[in-house]
């Protein structure tokens, strides 16, 4: 597998391409973010395919990736729109490939409260509790 072709992947990812995951992924492969724990094709397309069904214009952007062995790390911005609400959330991704280079292990580090922020009835909610929960400025 070529993390390149992987990540141009990603980056292009749109409803249609999302079918492409087994090229990309092991049979068996798990994947897991802050909402998803699944395994196998057929479940993380289904991941993908729910964020193209509740997510407008989403998109994901790669700033770096490095690669050692059987894993790679990748960080990314994603970009998106919440009913009608711009967001962004920065996270990375843990990669671990099989032997025919295929992932068979995805994990995505990322914090969940940006995203609720941006919601246009939550956000001011989160957005206190944030404010609240921040260590003093200048202190």
């Amino acid at each position: 597998m070529k993390l390149d072709e992987l990540l141009a992947w990603y980056g292009s990812l749109t409803p249609e391409s999302v079918a492409r995951v087994r090229e990309f992924y092991h049979e068996e492969a798990s994947f897991r973010d802050p909402f998803n724990k699944v395994s196998g094709h057929r479940a993380i397309e289904a991941v993908f395919q729910h964020m193209f069904e509740n997510c407008t214009e989403p998109r994901f952007t790669i700033k770096d990736a490095h690669q050692s062995g059987d894993y790679a790390w990748v960080t990314w911005r994603f970009t998106l729109r919440l009913r009608g609400a711009p967001a962004e959330v920065e996270g990375v991704s843990r990669l671990r490939f099989e032997g025919g280079g295929r992932i068979s292990e995805h994990c995505d580090y990322w914090d969940s409260l940006e995203m609720f922020a941006a919601m246009p009835m939550l956000g001011p909610l989160f957005r206190f509790m944030k404010g609240k929960m921040a260590a003093e400025r200048g202190a």
